[in-house]
């Protein structure tokens, strides 16, 4: 017995020089740094295996966050609305459909914010229409769109960052996430080059001027006139190689209806107008596309991707419920709420008004991500899919290309963030010994991110030692 207290002893004091070893180092590399002269960070580090805190750097201070806060709204979406949640996007009608396969009444199509709807899935709905014996509307193809309201930006947003694919005009009828790709592929020198632009749609006109293998003619270009939302596809310039490029659509919903409708056309169903409204209950459904939480968890984590974010962040206040002119003040209170209920912080603490961590007005502490990591871990339902949705270092997503020299490779999964001025990192690492830590590190102030983004590297190869 004595010589099993001894051992016990010694396991305990290895214990002990292993989280001041951790601690010591942490503490020479923030002391060290050059990138902290003329900059910022908030570390904190917890031991979700022993229980307890590991290290704390400036981590109750209020940081933006970049897109870490995509771990406040995907863990606080899969508490709330749970791993088996649809965004569901419907079709109906009213009226009768007549032996004549004419559709006396109206098409309806009711939006649900689903940020993966693709074109398969406007094949799928047009497919509905026939199967459903319609071969003619005498009404209109009406979209119902009243589950949001009309702000189709987030608050804080950039205005510049709208001709940028990675922000689409958000809105509850989304298709290919609200963009166009454009294919351009040189023909022979002098000839205009071949552009294909998917989905196929009269919603957008093409205006192709570039020229094949011409290098004084200039880089070659694929842009539209955001800055007076025109839809007009203008490429021009120096076409010496394939590439392509996703371009944004102004009008998300506008988009979408237009689309349908010419895909309707295509196969023959007459149809001459268009219009919004809300469908009526007395409709008759006829069709649903459902999309899994899972599937728009993983592209808002692996990809980073920020639509599918605020989807997530939306439909914490839609929830299946039948409200209508839902808008974001109603998904920051659903925030609040399950922070000060089930997180145990005061919500008027922080400031979060988006879902994706874009808005420039959003304000957390690394105190609190490691919080939602905790609540996360201790909820088998949340922790598996969640877990199973952050990058891998080394592996995938946004951390494919980083610590895979280290001994952090595959024991990290967590997600990033960045933003001018703003490099994030938030998520678990497993330690050399077994044990699983929750950490989140901050970098504010930072031009180069590229140094922020080693010495978050840095830190996680501490932990995985």
């Amino acid at each position: 017995m004595r010589k099993l207290g001894l051992l016990l002893l010694l396991w305990a004091g290895i214990f002990r020089l292993y989280g001041q070893d951790i601690t010591v180092r942490l503490d020479s590399l923030v002391s060290s740094s050059a990138l902290l002269q003329t900059s910022e960070v908030g570390i904190s580090v917890f031991n979700l295996t022993q229980g307890k805190p590991v290290y704390a750097y400036q981590d109750r201070k209020l940081y933006r966050p970049a897109s870490v806060e995509k771990v406040i709204t995907s863990v606080t979406a899969l508490a709330r609305l749970g791993e088996s949640y649809t965004f569901d996007t419907r079709l109906a009608y009213t009226g009768t459909i007549g032996q004549d396969s004419v559709l006396h009444g109206d098409l309806m199509l009711i939006g649900g914010f689903d940020p993966e709807f693709m074109e398969e899935d406007l094949d799928e709905l047009a497919e509905a229409v026939l199967r459903a014996g319609i071969r003619s509307i005498e009404g209109k193809l009406v979209a119902d769109v009243s589950v949001m309201d009309s702000v189709y930006w987030g608050s804080g947003w950039a205005w510049d960052d709208a001709q940028y694919s990675f922000q689409p005009y958000l809105s509850p009828l989304m298709l290919n996430r609200g963009c166009v790709s454009v294919s351009v592929k040189p023909a022979q020198r002098g000839h205009r080059p071949e552009v294909e632009v998917t989905p196929e749609s009269d919603y957008y006109v093409i205006d192709n001027r570039a020229v094949s293998h011409i290098p004084h003619c200039g880089r070659l270009r694929i842009e539209r006139d955001w800055m007076h939302n025109e839809n007009a596809i203008h490429i021009t310039g120096n076409a010496n190689r394939a590439c392509g490029q996703l371009l944004s659509m102004f009008s998300s919903q506008d988009f979408f209806v237009h689309t349908f409708a010419y895909k309707l056309r295509q196969k023959r169903v007459g149809l001459d107008s268009l219009a919004y409204g809300i469908c009526p209950e007395e409709a008759t459904y006829i069709y649903k596309v459902s999309r899994p939480l899972e599937a728009v968890l993983k592209r808002a984590l692996k990809k980073s991707d920020n639509l599918c974010a605020e989807a997530l962040f939306y439909h914490l206040a839609i929830g299946g419920s039948e409200r209508k002119g839902i808008g974001a003040e109603d998904a920051q209170k659903a925030v609040k709420r399950f922070m000060r209920h089930q997180i145990k912080k005061e919500p008027d603490d922080y400031s979060i008004v988006d879902g994706s961590g874009v808005s420039m007005y959003n304000y957390i502490s690394p105190d609190l991500l490691v919080e939602y990591l905790k609540y996360a871990y201790a909820h088998k339902e949340v922790f598996e899919p969640f877990y199973a949705a952050l990058p891998i270092a080394g592996v995938d997503g946004t951390l494919r290309y980083r610590m895979r020299k280290s001994n952090a490779f595959r024991n990290v999964h967590a997600k990033t963030g960045t933003v001018k001025g703003v490099s994030s990192l938030a998520g678990y690492v497993r330690s050399a010994k077994g044990d699983l830590l929750a950490f989140a590190i901050i970098n504010q102030n930072i031009l180069s991110g590229r140094k922020a983004r080693l010495f978050q590297d840095k830190i996680c190869e501490i932990l995985a030692q």
